[in-house]
């Protein structure tokens, strides 16, 4: 069994990170959109423009396809100039950080970038995150693509944790976020090693895979806290697939599991409604609370309990996030019991997609749901809590439904 080399906490990720990565966009295109410099400073615009940078989406980052194939004569990464001729020289760094944003690339733990296009880290660990750090660089994606038979073999601890280690022997604070894909549970081991873990496969602008990786990541919900996250990947929201009743659930959802909200769609032209769910400020502050604990399925409801779900987390203050989750057909009527939430007494219940209070509700809250939509409010004690942050956040660990949710048991049920 290989034993896990500790990496020193960077202090980063006290909240799950906000910002944006072209990836999903670049897949909704057909890869036809190509992003350079000039989109990426366009992009950084429309984000001050809109408001999103002022409610917290602040990191800018690139993903695959910004480097050129080989390093240069002093084993260092290339990025490709007549794409970003302002990256090398820290120009771009520099740029956005003076805009009030910060700057995020994206590299590999394998040989080669996924797709190709630039060299991985593998043994490169040292001279890449100097070179990063050098760039101005606040923020590494680590993909998990192109590993040797050997290094599969001997498994992703310690690929990971010789990164983490060079990026915080730079001096620089790096945000790292690693991309395994879940295949090694990595919620298990990743808190010391990153700030976020990706506990699932790629998502798809598809409901049915939005709901799946939803299920899969909140199985790790315990092995969430400030400093490192669960990662079901990036906001869909905005690429055309899903209805915005969909889209609004990714939103609530990823909000409620404290996962990362990085934006993956065009923020130069977005819809009204693009926008509207995005900016939701009440949903952010749910996933920005400094409780950081992350919510989780908590109750299934008739007539149909795999459609009508209520998933739930503790909020600082005594307070709770409630999603009441429609994953069916037809409208129907929730009832958010408050003992499944840990809650007793009365509440003051906010509407956080209505923006309204709903009044003060004793032992449960009512609501019609629409298909494939939510309702999402947050219960206020009407008395002082009965507990300080950290007895309220200890009350909800172990708490929740459990499902054999992972890839494994998964793949094994269909085969």
């Amino acid at each position: 069994m290989t034993m896990l080399a500790l990496s020193e906490p960077n202090g980063l990720g006290r909240t799950p990170p906000m910002g944006y990565n072209p990836y999903n966009h670049m897949k909704a295109s057909g890869y036809t959109f190509n992003p350079n410099e000039t989109t990426i400073r366009a992009t950084a615009a429309a984000l001050k423009s809109s408001g999103l940078q002022a409610l917290g989406y602040t990191y800018v980052n690139l993903d695959a396809g910004w480097s050129l194939p080989a390093r240069d004569a002093q084993g260092r990464p290339q990025p490709n100039a007549s794409r970003y001729p302002n990256l090398a020289s820290g120009k771009l760094a520099g740029w956005l950080q003076s805009e009030g944003f910060k700057f995020g690339i994206y590299s590999d733990s394998g040989t080669l970038h996924c797709g190709g296009g630039g060299p991985g880290g593998l043994g490169h660990e040292e001279i890449d995150a100097k070179t990063y750090a050098s760039w101005g660089v606040d923020f590494l994606k680590y993909d998990n693509c192109n590993v040797p038979a050997n290094e599969t073999a001997v498994g992703p601890i310690p690929r990971y944790t010789a990164m983490s280690k060079a990026l915080n022997a730079t001096g620089r604070p790096i945000f790292f976020a690693m991309c395994e894909w879940g295949d090694a549970d990595p919620a298990t081991w990743d808190a010391a090693v990153a700030n976020s873990w990706r506990t699932t496969g790629d998502i798809s602008d598809l409901w049915w895979a939005m709901v799946e990786l939803a299920d899969l990541t909140q199985e790790w919900f315990e092995f969430a806290a400030p400093g490192g996250w669960n990662d079901p990947d990036l906001l869909e929201v905005g690429n055309g697939g899903m209805t915005t009743a969909e889209y609004r659930s990714q939103m609530a959802i990823w909000s409620v599991i404290k996962a990362p909200l990085l934006i993956s769609t065009d923020v130069t032209k977005m819809s009204a409604d693009t926008l509207a769910i995005l900016s939701n400020a009440e949903l952010i502050a749910i996933n920005q609370d400094t409780l950081g604990v992350a919510g989780r399925l908590v109750e299934e409801r008739p007539p149909d309990p795999t459609a009508c779900q209520v998933w739930a987390g503790p909020l600082s203050g005594g307070r709770v996030a409630a999603v009441m989750w429609n994953r069916g057909n037809a409208s129907a009527t929730f009832f958010a019991r408050f003992y499944s939430m840990q809650f007793s007494g009365k509440a003051k219940v906010r509407d956080a997609i209505a923006h309204k209070d709903l009044g003060t509700m004793d032992g449960q809250v009512e609501l019609t749901v629409a298909s494939h939509d939510v309702r999402v409010v947050v219960l206020t004690p009407t008395e002082a809590p009965a507990a300080d942050d950290a007895a309220w956040a200890a009350k909800w660990k172990g708490q929740g439904i459990r499902y054999p949710l992972s890839r494994k048991v998964r793949e094994a049920s269909r085969a």
